[in-house]
C-alpha cells in the first residue's frame, strides 16, 4: 500500500501542476529572457495542461519533444512569436494538424493560454511501476463467480463495442436489435477497445492508462475487472494464437513509456517491460518511446508492438510470459497505427511524420520494406484489405495530410510485380481522413474525413468502388448536420457499414452531442440511427475485430 500511496501523490502532483517546471518562479529565476506577458498563474497552467493532454500530447507526445506533430519545447517555440503561433493552434497546418479553433474544440481564451503555456517548459511526469499498477488492479468478479454459459439468446458475435470517448465510458449494442443493452464506465477517453479470442470480453483502454475488461455472457455486460497500466496509453490487444486464447492482455504504454502484460481473464499484472531505448536511424537515446498500436500474431504466440519514436517494431514473445524474447526490426521513426494484409502475413504501420508505411513479415521474421506513400501523413486506422481486378491483394490507407489514398500491392506469391509497392494513388474528397474500411463481403472502400479543413467534408463519407478505384470516381454520402464523422465499422454479416457522429458533450440537452447512423451497404441508404449517444466514436464489431477483417 506504501508503494501506490507514493505513486499516487506523485500523480497528483502532476495532474495538478505541482511537478512543472512552467510556474511563475521558474520562469522569473531560470528563464529571465522572457516576457512577464507569457507567465502563467498555476490554475492557468493545470487548466492549459489539461487541454494539451487531451488535445496535443498523442502528436507531440508528452514531453513535448515531438513525434507525429513537431518537438513543442520552448527554444523551439519562442523564435516563433505569439500571432504565428496562434495561427497555427486556430487554424491548423497544411501538414495535417487540425484548426482547433476553427473547428470549435478550443476557445480563444484556451488558444491564448496555450500559446503561453508554448514558452513554459514542458512538466515532467511521474513514473507507474509495479507496485502503483498491482495496487491499481480491481478485480470486481472473480472468473468463478462469473457465467458459465451467456444469460441471453443474443448474438454475442455480433454486439459492437462503443467508445463514447469524452464520457469515460464504453457501450455495448447488439448488432441484431440495435439496442443498447449496456454502458460502463471506463478509463478517460478510451481510445481503443479489443475483444478476446473466444469473443466473450471486451477490453478498453483510456488515455488515462486505465484498462477494464467487459463480460459480454451477463445478461446485462459489466466491467468484471481493471487495472491503471500507465498514466497515459493508447493500445490493447489480446492473445490470440492457438492454445492462448484469452490467456493474456497486453498494453502499451505512452507515458510511462513501457509494455504491461496482464492476466486475460482477470487483468492481473503479470510482467512490465521499458521500451526506453535509442532511435534506430542515428542511435541517439530517446527518453518516451511510445507504445503505439499493438496486433495480435494469429500464427505464433507473439504481439506486434510498434515503437513509435525510436522507429522499431517488436515481435514480443509472450509463450514464457515471465521470460518475454524480442525481436527488433528497424523500420522507421514516428510508428502510429497499422494492421494486417488479408493473410495475416504482412504487417504494415504508418510512420506518418516520415510518410511512410513499414512492412514486415511475421512467419519469416523479416523486415520487408518502408514505402513512400506519396502522400502527407498517413493515418490507416488498421487499413483497408481488398483484391484488385489488376493489382491483385492489396492494403491501403487515407491521410490526415493529403485528399489521396494510397494503395499498396501485398501478394509476392501471385504478383510479385505490385508486391509491397505502391500501385496507385487515388484522388479522395478531402484531407482530414482517420480511418479506411471495407469488407470481404462488400464492393466498397469507405473514407472518412472528420478533420477536413472544410466543414461540410467532416461528416461527408467518401465511397470507392473496389473494382475501379484507380479511376478516382467516388461517391459521396452525407450522414449528419452536426459533429463529425468518424470511424466506420462492419456488422458480423458485412451487410451494414456503421459510422460514428462525435458531437460535443455540452450539446448532450440539444440531442447533438452524437449518435451512431448505420448504413446499408448495397445502396449506402442510412438503414437507422441509434442517437442520444455521448460522443461516440470508435465501434468494434465482436466477429470481425476477433478475426481481424478490414
Amino acid at each position: 500500500m506504501r508503494g501506490f500511496l507514493i505513486a499516487l501523490m506523485l500523480v497528483v502532483a502532476f495532474m495538478a501542476g505541482g511537478m512543472t517546471c512552467g510556474t511563475t518562479q521558474a520562469i522569473a529565476g531560470d528563464h529571465p529572457e522572457k516576457d512577464p506577458a507569457h507567465v502563467l498563474t498555476p490554475e492557468e497552467f493545470e487548466a492549459t495542461r489539461q487541454v494539451y493532454f487531451d488535445r496535443c500530447a498523442g502528436c507531440h507526445g508528452v514531453l513535448r519533444k515531438g513525434a507525429t506533430g513537431p518537438n513543442l519545447t520552448p527554444e523551439k517555440m519562442i523564435p516563433k512569436g505569439n500571432k504565428k503561433l496562434r495561427d497555427m493552434l486556430w487554424y491548423g497546418t497544411a501538414k495535417g494538424m487540425p484548426g482547433w479553433g476553427k473547428m470549435g474544440v478550443m476557445t480563444a481564451e484556451e488558444t491564448d493560454l496555450m500559446v503561453k503555456y508554448m514558452y513554459n517548459e514542458p512538466p515532467v511526469p511521474p513514473q507507474w511501476d509495479m507496485t502503483a499498477i498491482k495496487d491499481s488492479w480491481k478485480l470486481i468478479i472473480p472468473p468463478k463467480k462469473r457465467p458459465s454459459k451467456p444469460e441471453h439468446n443474443r448474438d454475442v458475435d455480433n454486439f459492437f463495442g462503443v467508445v463514447l470517448r469524452d464520457a469515460g465510458q464504453v457501450c455495448i449494442i447488439d448488432g441484431d436489435t440495435k439496442e443498447v443493452i449496456s454502458t460502463v464506465d471506463s478509463g478517460y477517453a478510451v481510445h481503443i477497445l479489443r475483444m478476446s479470442a473466444s469473443g466473450r470480453y471486451c477490453y478498453s483502454i483510456g488515455r488515462d492508462g486505465k484498462a477494464t475488461m467487459i463480460d459480454m455472457w451477463m445478461k446485462k455486460p459489466e466491467t468484471v475487472a481493471e487495472v491503471r497500466c500507465s498514466l497515459d496509453a493508447r493500445s490493447i490487444d489480446v492473445s490470440k494464437f492457438k492454445g492462448y486464447e484469452d490467456k493474456y492482455a497486453v498494453v502499451g504504454g505512452y507515458w510511462p513509456p513501457q509494455i504491461i502484460v496482464l492476466d486475460g481473464n482477470t487483468l492481473e499484472p503479470i510482467k512490465l517491460v521499458s521500451t526506453l531505448s535509442y532511435t534506430y536511424d542515428t542511435e541517439e537515446f530517446h527518453p518516451e518511446p511510445r507504445v503505439a498500436s499493438i496486433v495480435a500474431s494469429h500464427t505464433a504466440p507473439e504481439w506486434v508492438l510498434n515503437i513509435k519514436e525510436t522507429g522499431q517494431i517488436w515481435l514480443y514473445d509472450y509463450s514464457d510470459v515471465s521470460n518475454p524474447s524480442i525481436k527488433m526490426f528497424e523500420a522507421e521513426r514516428f510508428l502510429h497505427d497499422g494492421g494486417w494484409d488479408a493473410s495475416k502475413r504482412y504487417f504494415l504501420v504508418a510512420a506518418n511524420a516520415r510518410n511512410k508505411i513499414s512492412i514486415i513479415d511475421v512467419v519469416d521474421r523479416k523486415f520487408i520494406a518502408n514505402v513512400d506513400t506519396k502522400g502527407t501523413k498517413p493515418h490507416p486506422g488498421r487499413g483497408a484489405n481488398w483484391v484488385d481486378p489488376e493489382f491483385g491483394p492489396v492494403w491501403a490507407t487515407g491521410h490526415i495530410g493529403d485528399d489521396v489514398i494510397s494503395i499498396i500491392g501485398t501478394d509476392p506469391e501471385g504478383h510479385p510485380e505490385n508486391a509491397f509497392k505502391m500501385v496507385a494513388k487515388v484522388q479522395a474528397l478531402s484531407s482530414g481522413n482517420l480511418f479506411i474500411k471495407t469488407h470481404p463481403k462488400s464492393k466498397w472502400v469507405w473514407v472518412d474525413h472528420p478533420v477536413s479543413k472544410k466543414e461540410k467534408n467532416r461528416t461527408t463519407l467518401g465511397v470507392f468502388d473496389k473494382a475501379n478505384i484507380k479511376a478516382g470516381i467516388f461517391k459521396t454520402v452525407k450522414v449528419a448536420d452536426y459533429g463529425k464523422a468518424v470511424h466506420m465499422e462492419y456488422n458480423k454479416a458485412g451487410d451494414e457499414i456503421w459510422v460514428s457522429i462525435w458531437g460535443n458533450l455540452g450539446d448532450a440537452d440539444k440531442g447533438k452531442a452524437g449518435e451512431i447512423v448505420v448504413i446499408d451497404d448495397a445502396t449506402m441508404k442510412i438503414k437507422t440511427r441509434i442517437p442520444n449517444l455521448l460522443t461516440p466514436t470508435g465501434k468494434f464489431n465482436v466477429y470481425n475485430t476477433v478475426r481481424d477483417l478490414y
